[in-house]
């Protein structure tokens, strides 16, 4: 039994590997020699990652009703730049174990959900409308819970699994608008 369960876990561990070597080019040398994605009116943040200048892309699922949907208020997909920027989705393995995110509505405050990346579950995020009704990802950086604009992972793609070496987060602060920044080794 042990052996088919080992037999299992490698096997799911070289398909993810195949996964993310399938659209992997040439990095760039510096994250602003990467493509910035198309912003939309929904669009939270992105994530882009050192092995390829494709982009995670997290929007906010708003309703006709200018709410954010219950059931999912997040949805996630590739835009692919190694293949002229087509989106997308997720894989299932990647939804489940990289990417995606776990969200709950919050007990605080209506409408507005809590949740964290199934890859990186130390830090949760909030995602709700502002104000002005506009959707937003609040995320610790540097400690405070700031509007999460982009997401730079460095990794190390060497060994059979990726490694995370830094993590950098680029955001704005929720009372001065300015420009926050974190570089952080997870």
């Amino acid at each position: 039994m042990k052996f088919i369960t080992l037999t299992i876990f490698f096997s799911i561990l070289l398909v993810f590997n195949s996964l993310a070597q399938k659209n992997k080019s040439i990095p760039a040398e510096s994250t602003e020699q990467y493509p910035v994605p198309t912003t939309s009116s929904n669009q939270l943040f992105y994530i882009q990652r050192s092995s390829n200048i494709n982009a995670i892309i997290y929007d906010a699922n708003v309703g006709i009703d200018k709410k954010l949907d219950a059931k999912n208020p997040v949805h996630t997909y590739w835009v692919l730049y190694t293949q002229g920027g087509k989106k997308q989705e997720l894989t299932s393995i990647q939804r489940s174990l990289a990417y995606g995110l776990h969200t709950r509505p919050t007990s605080s405050e209506a409408g507005s959900y809590e949740g964290y990346f199934f890859a990186y579950r130390k830090r949760k995020f909030v995602v709700k409308l502002n104000p002005k009704g506009e959707p937003i990802a609040l995320f610790p950086i540097n400690g405070k819970m700031q509007i999460l604009k982009k997401v730079f992972v460095k990794v190390d793609e060497s060994g059979m699994m990726p490694s995370v070496i830094s993590v950098e987060l680029w955001g704005r602060d929720t009372i001065t608008d300015k420009e926050v920044y974190e570089k952080f080794k997870p």
